[in-house]
């Protein structure tokens, strides 16, 4: 009980239901890989293996305690991370590495091309770029060109007042029920094609 209350929110039992396991950073992480991995999966163009449980945990630093006691429960796990600060510091926390071993601990920067220090959004950037111009009445478009190598999130919190990844995310997964994979860029798909065969490999 102490460990279920530090996580956040309640750990039910059905955390433990399935085999396979891969562990988000947080609930809006969730929302993307669940929403786009559904595109992908209506256009038959990658299917993430429907026996793979998502989990958030809220938090980077708390995937390891995720990692750890459903682990111990003898279940196949991974672990999705950003290639930002956060996303670092829990990647090379020991026991995360004792526990999954360095190939099922996944970083975004390798399903993305140039951008420095990405975050799972910089997988849709293009996408989300207009729906924050939809959003929020402003197009970073052209900062984002210009600085191709810069995590898309840096330029919406510095360009749009008041911004919120929440609500960010919220919006795409209402894009992702009037849209289509069809929609998003070629990169983006290539990016999702990416990660979600990565996820399958290891949690197969």
């Amino acid at each position: 009980m102490p460990l279920q209350e530090a996580f956040g929110y309640d750990l039910a039992q059905s955390l433990f239901t399935q085999q396979r396991n891969l562990i988000l950073e947080g609930i809006t992480d969730y929302w993307y890989l669940e929403a786009t991995s559904q595109l992908l999966r209506d256009e038959n163009i990658e299917k993430l293996n429907d026996k793979i449980a998502l989990v958030f945990a809220n938090s980077a630093g708390k995937v390891v305690y995720y990692a750890t006691i459903l682990f111990a429960h003898k279940l196949k796990v991974a672990a999705l991370l950003d290639s930002d600060a956060a996303g670092d510091q829990a990647a090379q926390q020991e026991n995360l590495v004792h526990t999954l071993g360095n190939k099922n601990i996944l970083r975004t920067k390798d399903f993305t091309n140039g951008t420095i220090k990405p975050e799972i959004e910089d997988l849709l950037k293009e996408t989300l770029i207009n729906i924050a111009k939809e959003e929020y009445q402003k197009d970073v478009k052209s900062i984002a060109d210009s600085q191709p190598n810069r995590a898309i999130i840096d330029i919406f919190s510095n360009e749009i007042p008041n911004f919120s990844k929440y609500k960010l995310a919220k919006a795409y997964v209402k894009w992702t029920k009037s849209n289509a994979a069809s929609n998003l860029s070629s990169v983006e798909i290539d990016n999702w094609k990416g990660l979600i065969q990565k996820v399958n490999k290891v949690l197969k």
